[in-house]
Order: C-alpha cells, then structure tokens, then sequence
C-alpha cells in the first residue's frame, strides 16, 4: 500500500473532541481510528493509585463514538496507555468500559488486550542477567528498588500492536506504550517505511496540537512512502509548516533525534511544505535501527502520605514581612509537632506562595511583590496519614492565629475558601523506575489476550 490513511481523536481519550470532527474525518475513509489513553505529565500518583486522571463519563464519550464509528466502517480502532498510565487496573477498567458500551449500542468485535504491567520476579532475573540500564540520573536498577515499587509499567513499541492485528483483533486495547507506536505499527504493517510511520505516529499521538487553534480535536494524516500530509478534519482548525514543525519538538529532549524503541527517528532533513491553506506536506526525515532492542520502564513508589490545606491574605502588613512570618511559621509547626510527638524526620513541609513565587520558588527572578493579594499552598507529607492530618492541622492553624509586629488584625490572618479546610490526599507517589531492559524479542514483555465482545 503507498498511502495508509489515520485519524487521531485527541491528544488523550477523555479530552473531548468535536463530534463533526469525527463524522468528517471518517468520511475521508482512515484505515485506523485511535486515540493514546495516557501519559506520565500528570505525575506519579495515578500509576502507583492504579486510577485514570480522566473522567470515565468524558471517556465513555469519547470512546463510544469512536467505536461506533469503527464498527460501521470496519477498521480498527487503537487505544494506547489505556487508563492514563498503562498499569493492569488502567487496563481492566477500560476493558469494562468497551464491554458496557458494546453492550448497550449492540456492536460485536474481536478484542485484544496488550499486558504492560510488569512482575517484580522477571525483572529481578533480567536485573541479575545486566540486561538493565539506568536512564537520566537514576541509580543501576536493584532487587530493592523493584521491590519497592508499587507498580512498574514496560513501555511497549509498535510489534505487539501489529501481532494484534495480525491475530484478528479489531479493537485493541494496550497497556504502556510509546506514544507513536501504535500508529507506526498498522503503517509498518501495511507497507509504509519505517521513517515515515514512526513521524506520523508523532503527529498523531497528540491529536490537534499540530494545528491551529490549538484544542482538544481530530488530526488526519496521509502516509506515502517517502512523505505524510498532516490536515484537521475540522474546518476551523489549520495545519500550517510552523504549526506542525513546532510540534516536532513536543516532549522530547533532542529537537531533531527521536529515540524510540528499535531505533532513532531523525528529523534533521525534513522539509515542511503547505499543500493547501489547512494541510502541510512532511518529507526528509530517516530511521535508523537500533544496534540493541529496549523497552523503557516506569515504576512508582510510595513516599508517603499527604494533606493540603489552602488559603489567602490581602494584608499589606503581613505581605510587606511575608518571608519572616513563613520562617516563623515554619519554627513554630515544628515546635507544636514536635511536642505531640512527630519528629522532624517523619514529615516535610511546604508553603507554596502564589503571587510571590509559588510557580519557580527559588527559581523565581522577580523578587518584588507587585500583588495586593497572596495565595498559599500548605502541603504536609508525612510517614502516615495520621502524621499529614496532625501537621496540617498544626500548620493551618499556626498560619491563622501567629502575630506578627504591626498586625491590627485581633482575628484570623487569613482567608480559606473550603470547609473543611484540612484536604487529606491520601498515598503520594513519586517515580522510581526510569531505566531500559533488553528483552529476547520486542513481544516477550507484553502478552496479547484475545476475546469476543
């Protein structure tokens, strides 16, 4: 095949797109529907919770019209990270939601379930084996910091989704997975090179970012062999040569090397070029295989307990000596903690400054306070949950009630929106596991489950 069309929903199932979007793009006749489910931005705490950061009405919508939409037109239709993070609850929970709505809209398909969740024991063997290397900064990969770990996820590349659909599947539902993956897989599949189907993926994974107005929305890409055509089905929305270039650039730490399981995408020649006033024309860019297959992990680790509590002052007073009141704050939280038997060492303390520094904290260049007004961010983390709520409370109350010279105010310091003010978060989590493992074959880690829906 010299031309593999794809039409991405969104940047993440839940988002939200425009269902003419939709209606529009399925009229150009895709080869694939998909949409990636999931991503690390939102932070740790969803792995290791093994809980979605999207809501599962927003995604039952979304989902819904997408299967419809792929049933009546019989192709495929790929959800990647199902569930946020990719972990087995993720998974399961999103398998449930397919199941309910093939249910109610009476559709009927083949569907496959892609495991990315990893057991402690494998890894452990291919840790002893040096089958293991760290990423970034992270120390070499132990027995004790897996087992430690909550949850550790394999991020899988485009193979499994093409075994998949070799085996029937048309509805595919994949654990972690690099975010082009699963578009470069179907369009390696129908003939498409390597090059061109890895780019493609890294234009669709976000859905609309390569357009203008950049929203929620569908993408459409026409794959050759040598070049793509990146276009939004939504009339209000335009590709354009630097809206498209620029989001080459997206999440990555090269501008121009794409490290990507199996080998490097490279972007260094590529030539964009308006094809009409909404449609760009991508061509140049190069694939090298790697020397050494390897599947990136992401593991989470609990790190404790955490409480919140939120607050505000427009006291030019107290503004004008905001420093010196949180240092005298901080002393006397410690005191009170202290006293009722929290160590130091069992909790950590964090005052978020919004108006001042609350974004940078130290970071910050502006030191001036140009606000009549200043928010406040109070997190406690501590060894139990218990520990978070008795701090917090400690800290709330310090930060109501301390004096400070010049204060004409006999009663509160401050303003605070909720009751209850004391906001108990429960586990936090924090990444543990950044590091590759060599496999046997690209398929080993991600076992393919089959049924009939």
């Amino acid at each position: 095949m010299n031309e593999y069309r794809m039409l991405s929903t969104s940047g993440i199932l839940g988002y939200g797109y425009a269902e003419e979007s939709l209606k529009i793009g399925m009229s150009w006749q895709p080869h694939l529907i998909g949409c990636d489910g999931g991503s690390t931005d939102p932070g740790p705490y969803y792995l290791g919770a093994g809980k979605s950061f999207t809501s599962r009405l927003a995604v039952k919508r979304d989902l819904r019209l997408m299967l419809i939409a792929a049933v009546a037109a019989r192709i495929p239709c790929i959800i990647g990270t199902s569930g946020g993070a990719g972990g087995e609850p993720h998974l399961q929970d999103t398998a449930a939601l397919v199941r309910e709505i093939a249910r109610e809209e009476g559709l009927s398909f083949k569907m496959a379930l892609i495991h990315s969740e990893q057991s402690k024991e494998s890894l452990i063997e291919r840790v002893a084996a040096g089958k293991s290397r760290p990423l970034g900064k992270m120390p070499p990969l132990d027995a004790d910091r897996i087992n430690r770990a909550e949850r550790i996820v394999g991020m899988m590349g485009p193979e499994p989704f093409v075994k998949a659909l070799d085996g029937g599947a048309q509805v595919i539902l994949a654990g972690r997975s690099s975010d082009p993956a699963q578009w470069a897989g179907p369009a390696m599949r129908a003939g498409i090179p390597p090059a061109p189907a890895w780019y493609a993926g890294k234009m669709l994974e976000c859905g609309a970012e390569p357009s203008v107005p950049k929203e929620p929305d569908n993408i459409f890409l026409r794959v050759f062999d040598d070049h793509l055509i990146c276009e939004p089905p939504n009339p209000i929305r335009r590709s354009t040569p630097l809206a498209v270039a620029n989001f080459a650039l997206h999440e990555n730490s090269s501008p121009i090397h794409h490290t990507e399981p199996g080998g490097l995408l490279d972007t260094t020649d590529c030539v964009f070029e308006a094809v009409t006033d909404r449609a760009v024309k991508v061509s140049g860019m190069t694939w090298t295989p790697a020397k050494e297959y390897t599947i990136k992990l992401e593991g989470v680790e609990r790190a404790g307990y955490r409480a919140i509590t939120i607050c505000g002052t427009r006291d030019p007073v107290l503004i004008g000596q905001i420093d010196s009141y949180l240092a005298t704050h901080r002393e006397k939280v410690g005191l009170k903690a202290a006293a009722f038997g929290v160590p130091a060492e069992d909790y950590v303390m964090t005052v978020r400054t919004y108006g001042k520094d609350g974004v940078m904290a130290a970071w910050e260049p502006v030191k001036q306070i140009t606000s009549h007004e200043l928010g406040f961010v109070i997190e406690v983390i501590g060894k139990t949950q218990d520990i978070a709520n008795a701090v917090i409370a400690m800290a709330r109350t310090s930060m109501l009630h301390a004096d400070f010279p010049g204060r004409l105010c006999k009663e509160g310091n401050m303003a605070f929106p909720f009751s209850p003010s004391d906001i108990e978060l429960g586990p936090m989590f924090r990444f543990s596991i950044f590091h590759v493992v060599a496999p046997k074959d690209p398929y080993e880690m991600f076992p393919i489950e089959y049924e009939t829906v």
